[in-house]
């Protein structure tokens, strides 16, 4: 098996998505229906008719990503033939995209998944104060001078690479003071760029502890499966399918790197040549090629992607 299946993270979310998909295929509308009953409410009408201010909320955009991305792997299944279990080397998601991946390998349920990522958006939220914490994303740095970067600006405070994409982008996590520190650092040595982001938290760092422990309960309270093939866990940028294995390394993410290009090439040293990014936008594709010379992405997010993906999934059979 030369394929994974990837899914991606907060970021790509965008009011619509899954829309003409649910319209056109029943077993797409079943999954946003089971994400509405489980939380109680009618996510899908902020999804598909948005505000996009209350999407990006971190407490609907995780849900509503990972709807998005069972959905499409559903219509893959129904139409195009797909199976985890037999197609996948492994699956593999960014951030929130981790739980996406165990719940379309039938690790997790779909109404249990919604629900973790509901309390987990929440729990990320309330973990610190608004305006207490930032982000900023260096471009330009490779991961290890992005870490000391981030160990110069820490100064007695938290400053900490919550994501290596990969390309030289690296996304830096803490108190605001020091990230700011870290922006200015970053440019003196020689990043393309270093800005902050427009996030809520300072996610991925040593202050989403209280969101961690939160998770942790959570957790504690669901089913976990072995999922139908091996998960390519952020924190360790290796295969896991112990269930208990996953259930503490979803802990460990909270506060923990996502180390997304380590993991990438991880799998493409497995063998992966096709990387199928199922769900919203084309983030992750665009960092494969990136990241594994001669690999391919495949982003699958709307009826006219379909067709496409049947071909790249009968080209990786063939090696």
């Amino acid at each position: 098996m030369t394929a994974a299946f990837t899914f991606p993270g907060q970021g790509s979310q965008a009011v619509g998505m899954g829309k003409a998909l649910a319209a056109a295929f029943p077993v797409a509308r079943a999954v946003f229906d089971e994400v509405d009953a489980a939380l109680g409410e009618k996510l899908t009408a902020t999804i598909w008719d948005g505000p996009a201010e209350t999407l990006q909320l971190t407490e609907n955009a995780q849900p509503a990503l990972m709807a998005v991305s069972v959905a499409t792997l559903r219509v893959l299944e129904s139409e195009a033939g797909f199976s985890v279990g037999r197609d996948a080397a492994f699956v593999a998601g960014h951030s929130l995209g981790e739980y996406s991946a165990l719940a379309a390998a039938g690790s997790l349920t779909i109404s249990d998944t919604a629900r973790l990522l509901r309390t987990r958006g929440l729990a990320m939220q309330k973990a610190v104060p608004v305006g207490a914490g930032a982000m900023a994303a260096l471009l330009g740095l490779d991961y290890e001078a992005a870490m000391e970067v981030a160990h110069e600006a820490a100064q007695g405070q938290v400053c900490q690479a919550a994501n290596d994409n990969g390309g030289g982008q690296v996304v830096v996590s803490g108190d605001k003071a020091a990230v700011d520190r870290a922006v200015e650092i970053a440019k003196s040595k020689g990043a393309k760029r270093a800005m902050l982001l427009p996030v809520s938290a300072p996610f991925h760092c040593k202050l989403m502890q209280p969101a961690a422990d939160a998770m942790a309960e959570a957790l504690s309270k669901v089913t976990i499966k072995a999922p139908a093939a091996p998960l390519v866990s952020n924190v360790l940028a290796s295969a896991i399918s112990d269930p208990d294995e996953i259930r503490r390394r979803l802990v460990e993410q909270v506060t923990g790197t996502v180390r997304w290009r380590e993991s990438v090439a991880y799998m493409a040293g497995q063998g992966v040549t096709r990387f199928f990014e199922i769900g919203a936008g084309k983030v992750l594709t665009g960092l494969v090629k990136r990241i594994a010379d001669g690999a391919v992405g495949v982003a699958v997010g709307g009826p006219n992607d379909i067709a496409a993906a049947k071909d790249a999934l009968a080209a990786a059979k063939q090696g």
